[in-house]
């Protein structure tokens, strides 16, 4: 019985930063044994890694899978593009919105889900500068709230 995971095994942490994520698609990946192992080791880097639709398929780019450690002459190539699985219709959709300006498609997580690795894609739209200053100010004053309540809390 395959064992599922709550924690991701990799995530892009700057995606919520750079991008307004609108949607997100979950997809299985077309990996190598090599890769499987390595990303079930977590030995995978979403940092500067994108999806693009081509061809009617859509593939994953710059994702870096290291080398498996133990495997041979016939390990794979470590950032290579890769084939992501999805449906006809969520593929015709992401054509047709990937086609407006300012989207992209952008890798979140990965994680296994019933023995099966996965991909976490999002819909995003390119934040300015000053949407990224807001988000900032946003968060920063949470966590003064946060605070002031704990310390009330604790009788500070």
């Amino acid at each position: 019985m395959a064992k599922e995971l709550s924690r991701p095994l990799a995530q892009n942490r700057k995606a919520n930063h750079e991008y307004h994520i609108e949607e997100t698609y979950e997809a299985g990946m077309v990996l190598t044994g090599t890769e499987i192992k390595s990303i079930r080791n977590r030995r995978v880097n979403l940092k500067e890694s994108f999806a693009r639709v081509s061809n009617g398929e859509v593939w994953i780019h710059n994702m870096h899978i290291s080398e498996y450690e133990q495997g041979n002459r016939h390990n794979h190539d470590p950032v290579r593009a890769r084939k992501l699985l999805l449906h006809r219709k969520q593929i015709n959709k992401l054509i047709g919105l990937t086609k407006q300006s300012g989207y992209t498609l952008v890798p979140l997580k990965i994680y296994i889900k019933n023995g099966v690795a996965k991909v976490l894609i999002g819909l995003g739209k390119g934040k300015k500068k000053y949407d990224k200053r807001e988000d900032l100010k946003r968060k920063d004053a949470k966590r003064e709230v946060q605070r002031a309540i704990k310390d009330a809390q604790l009788g500070r």
